[in-house]
């Protein structure tokens, strides 16, 4: 793509290494920025770089959070002897739009996959069990990836943890509202089958 402006060109290669923005997209994005007002756009680029200068991650659930705290963590109103293990941030955002969660989480940063070189050193684990054995923890919610590193996860936290009067669940697995049975993969369905519920259950 050959450019008129050398400044036009490494605006273009800055926005294009976001994801899912390519050369065209972010054409479009700075040429977009070119017609704002001066002043807009430098508000725009001290926003973007004030929140990666100063934005913090929670001392206690590894969620990202304007000081040492969180607001989920600081909030009393939440139940806060349950604790959700999420993988990451994101997974925390997905859950807190449903609403229908009231209590604390627990960013790993990550799931184990020996194959891509992450163990568990490289997770947020140990600072998971002290908080289970300092906060007495009652029951530890696992919503990590229905797949087999999610499950390796969460298997050797389970063994860390046994020890612990902590009641230990997982969010449930099975065939998506509104999906085709015949396109479900065969865990998923299998999952489904032993999570079976009672049809009254439904026709409420």
């Amino acid at each position: 793509m050959q450019l008129p402006s050398s400044l036009l060109e490494n605006a273009v290669a800055q926005f294009s290494k976001l994801p899912g923005i390519g050369k065209k997209s972010a054409l479009r994005l700075v040429l977009h920025l070119l017609k704002q007002d001066v002043n807009d756009v430098q508000h725009f680029g001290e926003t973007i770089a004030r929140m990666r200068r100063d934005i913090k991650f929670c001392q206690r659930c590894n969620n990202i959070s304007d000081g040492d705290i969180c607001s989920i963590c600081a909030n009393s109103f939440r139940k806060q002897n349950m604790i959700c293990v999420v993988e990451t941030i994101r997974d925390v955002i997905a859950i807190e739009s449903t609403q229908q969660y009231n209590g604390t989480y627990h960013v790993l940063g990550g799931i184990i996959s020996p194959l891509d070189g992450i163990g568990p050193d490289q997770l947020n684990i140990e600072s998971l069990i002290n908080r289970i054995e300092k906060e007495q923890t009652e029951e530890l919610i696992f919503a990590l990836s229905p797949n087999i590193q999610g499950d390796t996860t969460i298997y050797y936290i389970q063994k860390k943890i046994t020890h612990f009067n902590c009641r230990v669940t997982t969010i449930a697995r099975g065939i998506a509202f509104g999906g085709e049975l015949e396109y479900a993969d065969e865990m998923t369905l299998a999952r489904s089958l032993a999570n079976r519920l009672p049809v009254q259950q439904y026709v409420k």
